[in-house]
């Protein structure tokens, strides 16, 4: 049994929600979960309270609400009286309250609106999530954006300011997309950053042509290709968590060993400054 590690995040994306991996996952000191309403075909929360109902507790969990059961297979909604009946849902199904709600992708909804207009469809979303948080419908809130340009263009300063932001992490994030976050999180002031899909949704061929264990301290021989790239994920941007999907408990006990791992901040850096003047090239 490793002792509890906060940073390292179990993501259900894909997973199959079997009760191994968490079983795993508690074993190795991973205790926070992230799952959201349409994963495995909006069945996520009821499997996860099936099959694991004893093991939730033992979780920090967090789960997302936006998307909904449509005639193509899912739509996307802010309306602020389908997402209150989202978290209420949720939270009935899991057997429990998570301990965080997530706005999940509200790009989808607010894209293509004026500024005005997705200022006020925001706000009102914001307004739903943290007026269930003050109901103990769940203890924060927070805001899952796979890309948050579009948020960038409205007023945030105004609104209610989430508790955590979940944006994606890595090397396989672009330089629009990393400053896009930074501007969001200054100017919404966001409590708390995590990551989510350090590794671009299982791209193994770019780790094969990419090396990134240069961006930790040496000795750095030890670390595998992927560990280095997981490690890294937090400071592309800078997160306190990073989520990462996985049904290998082999695979997890890996990434939960890189969180020994110490980065090179200077490195990134370099990166980064490299990044910027490729863009203005």
């Amino acid at each position: 049994m490793h002792g509890d590690d906060p940073r390292l995040v179990l993501g259900l994306h894909r997973s199959r929600h079997h009760r191994d991996i968490l079983t795993a996952a508690l074993d190795l000191g991973v205790t926070a979960l992230d799952t959201a309403a349409p994963y495995l075909g909006f069945r996520s929360h009821a499997v996860l309270a099936e099959t694991a109902a004893d093991l939730l507790p033992k979780f920090t969990l967090s789960t997302k609400v936006g998307f909904f059961p449509g005639a193509g297979g899912a739509e996307h909604s802010l309306d602020p009286v389908r997402l209150r009946l989202a978290v209420e849902r949720a939270a009935r199904e899991l057997g429990r309250e998570p301990d965080t709600v997530l706005l999940h992708n509200p790009e989808h909804s607010l894209t293509g609106l004026s500024p005005a207009d997705g200022h006020a469809l925001l706000g009102n979303a914001c307004t739903a999530l943290a007026d269930a948080a003050r109901d103990g419908l769940c203890r924060a809130w927070g805001v899952a954006s796979w890309d948050p340009r579009p948020l960038g263009v409205i007023r945030v300063e105004d609104l209610p300011s989430p508790d955590v932001l979940m944006v994606r992490a890595g090397f396989l994030v672009g330089i629009d997309l990393l400053d896009a976050t930074t501007v969001l999180r200054t100017a919404w002031q966001a409590g708390e950053t995590r990551g989510m899909s350090p590794f671009g949704g299982g791209h193994r061929k770019v780790w094969e042509g990419f090396d990134p264990r240069p961006f930790l301290r040496p000795p750095h021989d030890g670390w595998s290709r992927f560990q280095a790239a997981f490690r890294t994920a937090f400071h592309l941007p800078t997160a306190s968590a990073v989520a990462v999907g996985t049904d290998d408990p082999g695979h997890l006990a890996q990434l939960v060993r890189a969180l020994g791992a110490e980065v090179d901040t200077a490195a990134v850096s370099q990166y980064l400054r490299a990044l910027h003047g490729l863009r203005q090239s």
